[in-house]
C-alpha cells in the first residue's frame, strides 16, 4: 500500500515538472531578439513631462495693429510630452531639445512610475540635443552600439512615450522595423536645426516619441528619435518614415553640454565679403563663375594670420561652392562646427587656386560681414 502511494505521488511530481516544463519551454519558445533587446532597454527609457509658459495679448481685436493699444498679456500654461533614455546611474538624461525648449519645468518619469523633477544641464539647437539630470542614484542605464556600424535590413527598436502613454502605464511602449537607410542628410531646417547622417527607420514613431532610444537587436542605443515625415494634410501620421539622429554623434554632444552646459558656436575671422555679379568680375577681370570677393580683413584676426588677402575670392568652403555669402554660415552650421574649428577654403588669387585652412576662433557671432 505505501508503495502504491509513493509511485502515485512521485507520478503525480512528474507530472507537475512536467507541465512546469512545458510552460517554461513555451515562453522560452516566444523570445526572440527583438523581445530581449526590449526587455535590457526598456527601464532605461523615461517620459518626459514639460511645462512651458506662454503670453497672449489681451485685445478684442484680431488684427496685429491693435496688440500696441492693448498692451496686456495673460500667461497661461501649455503641457507637452516626449521620450529620454537614461545614459549613467546618477541621473544624466538624453532627449531631443524640442521637446524642452523654452520649458519652465520638466518631470521625468521611470518605469515603475517614480516622477523626479529634471534640470536642464544644457542643450544645443542646432543638432536638436538635450541633457537632463534628476537627483537620484544606482539607474538603470543603457548600453550604447556604434552608429557608424549600421546595417541596412537590421531590425531595429523604437522605445518611448508616443502620446504620453508612459503616464498611462509607467512603462515605456515598443515598435519594431528594420534599419531603411543611413547618412541621411536634410540639411538646415527652418527651425535652424541641422539634421544630417540621420538614420531613417520603419519602426513606427509618433509624436512623443521624440527624444526616445532607438535600439538594435542586442539592446544597444544607436540614435536618438527625432522627427517622422508625415506626407500632406490628408496623410497626416506615421507613414513608416522615421528619422533618428545617430549615437555616436549625440555621445560626443553630450559630452560638451556636460561639462559646459553649451556648443560654442561663435566665431570672428574678422573678413568682410560681397557677393559678385556679372558687372563687378568684368570690372576686376575676374575669370571666375561663382564665389564671394573679400573686401576687407581685420588686424590680428584668423583671417588674416591665415594669410587671406583682400581681393581673394572664396570659391569653396569645406569642398562645397559658394554662390553667394549666406552659403558660407549655413556650410559651416551644416558641418557642426565648433569655435576653434577649422575650415578649409578654396581662394582664387592672380588667375590661379589654392587651399587655405581657416580657424573659428573669438565670440563673436558676425565672423564675417556681408555686403
Amino acid at each position: 500500500m505505501f508503495k502504491k502511494i509513493s509511485y502515485g505521488l512521485s507520478f503525480f511530481i512528474i507530472l507537475i515538472n512536467l507541465v512546469f516544463l512545458n510552460d517554461s519551454l513555451v515562453s522560452e519558445s516566444r523570445q526572440s531578439a527583438i523581445t530581449k533587446a526590449i526587455n535590457i532597454a526598456s527601464d532605461s527609457v523615461v517620459g518626459v513631462n514639460v511645462t512651458k509658459i506662454r503670453q497672449q495679448r489681451i485685445s478684442p481685436f484680431f488684427d496685429p495693429f491693435w496688440d500696441d493699444f492693448f498692451p496686456q498679456k495673460r500667461s497661461y500654461k501649455v503641457e507637452s510630452f516626449g521620450s529620454g533614455v537614461i545614459m549613467s546611474s546618477d541621473g544624466y538624461i538624453i532627449t531631443n531639445q524640442h521637446v524642452i525648449d523654452n520649458a519652465s519645468e520638466v518631470i521625468i518619469t521611470t518605469s515603475g512610475g517614480g516622477k523626479y523633477e529634471a534640470e536642464i544641464v544644457g542643450s544645443d539647437e542646432l543638432t536638436d540635443i538635450a541633457l537632463l539630470k534628476i537627483k537620484e542614484q544606482n539607474l538603470p542605464m543603457v548600453d550604447f552600439g556604434d552608429s557608424d556600424k549600421l546595417i541596412i535590413g537590421e531590425w531595429a527598436i523604437a522605445i518611448g512615450n508616443p502620446l504620453g502613454l508612459f503616464n498611462v502605464s509607467n512603462q515605456p511602449t515598443a515598435t519594431a522595423g528594420i534599419i531603411s537607410g543611413v547618412n541621411m542628410d536634410f540639411g538646415q531646417k527652418r527651425s535652424g536645426r541641422v539634421y544630417q547622417n540621420m538614420i531613417q527607420t520603419d519602426a513606427s514613431i509618433n509624436p512623443g516619441n521624440s527624444g526616445g532610444p532607438l535600439v538594435n537587436s542586442i539592446g544597444e542605443v544607436i540614435g536618438i528619435n527625432t522627427f517622422i515625415m508625415t506626407g500632406d494634410s490628408y496623410t497626416q501620421g506615421s507613414i513608416g518614415i522615421g528619422f533618428a539622429i545617430p549615437i555616436n554623434l549625440v555621445l560626443e554632444i553630450v559630452d560638451d553640454l556636460k561639462f559646459h552646459g553649451k556648443i560654442k558656436r561663435s566665431y570672428n575671422t574678422g573678413i568682410q565679403v560681397q557677393d559678385l555679379d556679372t558687372m563687378m568680375k568684368k570690372y576686376l577681370k575676374l575669370n571666375v563663375d561663382h564665389g564671394v570677393i573679400i573686401t576687407k580683413i581685420e588686424a590680428n584676426s584668423s583671417g588674416l594670420r591665415a594669410g587671406l588677402k583682400v581681393g581673394d575670392v572664396i570659391l569653396k568652403v569645406d569642398g562645397n561652392s559658394i554662390k553667394k555669402a549666406s552659403d558660407i554660415m549655413r556650410i559651416i552650421d551644416e558641418g557642426l562646427h565648433k569655435t576653434g574649428d577649422y575650415i578649409d577654403l578654396t581662394i582664387f588669387r592672380n588667375n590661379s587656386t589654392f587651399e587655405i585652412k581657416l580657424r573659428l576662433e573669438g565670440d563673436k557671432t558676425d565672423w564675417l560681414e556681408i555686403y
